[in-house]
């Protein structure tokens, strides 16, 4: 079964930088969107970022201007560049490749900020 791993979180400072890292366990063809999302303590999860095969992305509003997504579904692997963080962006993020109606979910990776 594929698994979908993360990488990248940890704690860092309001106006620091990390990069998150998602990586398919075994290559998964015909990747048609791919994309990060978060849950916050006592939210409910939201999407963050989404990038399709054509490049299209779309970002949350709240993250707009300092978050990136980045993609190669050659890797079967997509990256999230987030840039001037804020304690609000706190939260378990999880990517989500989807495929031929089917959705891979990685198991989270935690992102703290402190101020």
């Amino acid at each position: 079964q594929v698994r979908l791993v993360e990488s990248g979180g940890g704690l860092v400072q309001t106006g620091g930088s990390l990069r998150l890292s998602c990586t398919a366990s075994a290559s998964i063809s015909s990747i048609e969107v791919m994309g990060w999302y978060r849950r916050a303590p006592g939210k409910q999860r939201e999407a963050v970022a989404v990038i399709i095969t054509d490049g299209d992305t779309n970002y949350a509003e709240s993250v707009k201007g300092r978050f990136t997504i980045s993609g190669d579904n050659a890797k079967s692997t997509v990256y999230l560049q987030m840039n001037s963080l804020k304690p609000e962006d706190t939260a378990v993020y999880y990517c989500n490749f989807g495929s031929g109606g089917y959705n891979y979910w990685g198991q989270g990776t935690q992102v703290t900020v402190s101020s």
